[in-house]
């Protein structure tokens, strides 16, 4: 989610714990229950410019195992990503396929390294990479294809002290209602608000992702987003007095995916 987002919802810190009790006012809003656990693995690769024409051939070569995986019901969905801000010494792309368990994560991890690399893989040119699994209970998205889609993601962190319910209570009754809202209204494709399964980083880390079909999209979430604080001013403080905005940072990838 952009860097807007949080200047949108941060605000002047109050106590935390009448913040959270505030944010069901959104609106009248019904919270959103949270959902059996979805797994995402995601792997990111800095690959050489010389080399981006040619992962569009490696994700091609991946599709055999990702479209039977996702027919027998292993996994709910898969894609690839490539950066539209770039960074020095950040990733270039992604992969990802999500199942709602651990284990079927695996079984497509180990067949793509049963098979190997192919002379067709771009990542073999990766000069960096990096692995992490999430977790989710806060999820949806509408079934299908979709193409050149524009993701945002937002990462934050839970301000130290904070109750081990905050990101449950921000979740269920602020961020994934206005979500839903503009997943309803055909705005998005997907959203999920993630933790890491596998603590490669720091406990209490968490993103919150949405996909648009169009850039037009963007603008329309940070539209709702003012709207929500119109309706709630208490969310705005309430999302701040359990984040410390110094950690947060966005990313805006735009790629390729299929859900279930």
């Amino acid at each position: 989610m952009s860097k807007k987002l949080l200047c949108l919802f941060a605000g002047s810190c109050g106590l935390v714990v009448v913040a959270l009790c505030a944010l069901p006012l959104y609106a009248q809003t019904t919270p959103v229950k949270e959902k059996a656990p979805m797994y995402t693995y995601v792997a990111t690769w800095q690959i050489p410019r010389a080399h981006w024409a040619d992962v569009a051939k490696s994700n091609d070569a991946d599709k055999p195992i990702l479209d039977k995986a996702l027919a027998d019901g292993t996994l709910v969905g898969y894609g690839n990503d490539s950066s539209v801000v770039h960074q020095a010494d950040a990733a270039t792309h992604d992969n990802w396929w999500a199942s709602m368990s651990m284990a079927g994560l695996m079984k497509i991890l180990e067949q793509f390294m049963a098979a190997g690399a192919s002379t067709n893989d771009a990542t073999t040119s990766a000069t960096k990479h990096e692995d992490q699994i999430f977790m989710s209970r806060y999820y949806n998205w509408k079934s299908g294809a979709y193409k050149n889609g524009y993701t945002e993601i937002a990462m934050y962190k839970l301000k130290r002290g904070a109750s081990n319910d905050s990101l449950d209570m921000l979740s269920k009754n602020l961020v994934a209602p206005l979500l839903e809202k503009l997943l309803a209204d055909g705005t998005l494709i997907e959203y999920e608000i993630d933790q890491l399964a596998v603590h490669t980083e720091a406990p209490g880390t968490f993103w919150i992702g949405y996909t648009a079909a169009k850039p037009e999209g963007l603008d329309k979430v940070n539209a709702a987003i003012v709207e929500v604080l119109k309706a709630s001013p208490l969310s705005g403080p309430a999302f701040d007095s359990v984040t410390d905005d110094s950690s947060h940072r966005d990313l805006l990838i735009r790629g390729d995916g299929v859900y279930k």
